[in-house]
């Protein structure tokens, strides 16, 4: 397909250009990304949290690289609101980009004050709801772990005036609940996931390698791809009519294609910005590539598609199903051959008579054995490894009777390898 993609999408009521976010906490405050990026060109850059006061966040280290990701415990470390108001947001507004205002609190009151604070912001075109916070009205509870306590969060933060997304935690055991709490309260946007609980440990020191200590951190990259596409795809199936953000892990426009097929409208792009400042750019050309290559036209067919395949589940929509279980066939023509079933048992006796018979008169006589045929020998097995059953053995290789078409060796003792020039 030569033609154009039609990139366009829609996340709950925001219209965007293409459907690649950064994420919330890997793209700075500000316009730190403008020197790789065209901020402009993506569909919308997610600032990193903020409250309404400065928060210095956890004592370092604060980032550990592992196997298939990054475990991080900044802890939310931010200048505050007014700082973010007065010295960060202009710079995103001048390069053009579409803002999405993260906010988080320790309290339902500090969401409801961060978020008053950003009504009317220029350039501003959603609010993000971070609850992967501790709750200290709730034993340090996160509110993510609760669905009133989600929902109360989010009711708070309905003072900014604009279009609300919830960032959920994958760490519960009912995410598809919790999202429908933040819906019923106000929010209209799902971002699905946020970090996953993770922890590090230094076998030389035996100490912890975050900062954080016994709390841990949060494990993100690659390793929990998996995870948001479950969390993207159960909620589509539950809610079909909301905004739905995948994140986690993504890395490629391919990755792109399964969020959206999952579920998601849109897609943020996290880890793989620390490794490449460029990802999100890179990201957003390897789904019009894959768009051109299988040609997709508009990016919107690819949302829920999984959903629509006859026979792949429970359309969106719909409550869980059960499908048959998978029957493994093995291969025609490979391995032993078939074992017949054993015969069946033969039936019981038939019960006894209530009187018994007279006896006979003379004792039946046993006809003589059958005589079997005589069966010649068979003739001697040709030596050679007995050929696995089932499996057809292979005849003869025959050999072309034709002159070879590499050079000649080189006499032995001339211009060929000199003693010890096998070990340079």
């Amino acid at each position: 397909m030569r033609g154009r993609v039609d990139l366009r999408t829609y996340v709950g009521s925001v219209p965007l250009p293409n459907p690649v976010l950064t994420a919330s906490g890997t793209a700075g405050h500000g316009a730190e990304l403008a020197a790789y990026v065209d901020l402009a060109s993506l569909g919308a850059v997610v600032v990193k949290s903020l409250a309404a006061l400065p928060w210095a966040g956890n004592p370092p280290p604060r980032v550990h690289e592992t196997p298939a990701g990054m475990l991080n415990s900044v802890g939310l470390q931010g200048p505050g609101i007014a700082a973010w108001l007065a010295y960060e947001l202009p710079a995103l507004n001048d390069r053009g980009a579409r803002v999405v205002a993260s906010v988080w609190g320790s309290r339902v009151e500090d969401y409801a004050q961060a978020a008053a604070m950003l009504a009317g912001a220029p350039g501003v075109v959603a609010v993000e709801v971070n609850v992967s916070c501790p709750n200290l009205d709730d034993r340090s509870r996160m509110f993510a772990h609760s669905a009133q306590a989600t929902a109360q969060a989010v009711a708070a933060s309905t003072a900014c005036g604009l279009p609300l997304w919830v960032k959920l935690s994958p760490n519960v055991s009912d995410i598809v609940s919790i999202a429908g709490a933040a819906l019923d309260a106000g929010a209209e946007t799902l971002v699905l996931v946020n970090t996953v609980l993770g922890m590090a440990i230094d076998v030389k020191r035996r100490d912890y390698r975050l900062g954080s200590g016994a709390a841990g951190g949060g494990l993100s990259g690659a390793a929990i791809r998996p995870v948001a596409v479950r969390a993207v795809h159960d909620c589509r199936a539950a809610f079909p009519d909301v905004g739905i953000v995948g994140v986690g892990g993504v890395s490629r426009g391919v990755d792109v294609v399964e969020m959206m097929l999952a579920g998601a409208d849109a897609v943020e792009v996290g880890t793989a910005t620390f490794r490449d400042p460029r990802a999100p750019a890179r990201v957003l050309a390897g789904l019009q590539r894959w768009c051109r290559w299988h040609n997709v036209g508009d990016v919107r067919a690819l949302v829920g598609a999984v959903h629509q395949r006859p026979g792949s589940g429970p359309t969106v929509g719909a409550g869980p199903a059960t499908a048959p279980p998978l029957v493994r066939q093995a291969p025609v023509g490979w391995g032993p051959p078939p074992v017949a079933s054993p015969p069946p048992p033969p039936p019981p006796p038939p019960p006894p008579p209530s009187s018994p018979p007279p006896p006979p008169s003379s004792p039946p006589v046993a006809p003589p054995p059958a005589v079997p045929p005589a069966v010649p020998p068979a003739p001697p097995a040709p030596p050679g490894p007995t050929p696995t059953p089932g499996r057809p053995r292979p005849g003869p290789v025959t050999r072309p009777d034709v002159p070879s078409r590499l050079p000649p060796l080189p006499p032995r003792g001339g211009r060929g390898m000199r003693e010890g020039d096998h070990g340079r």
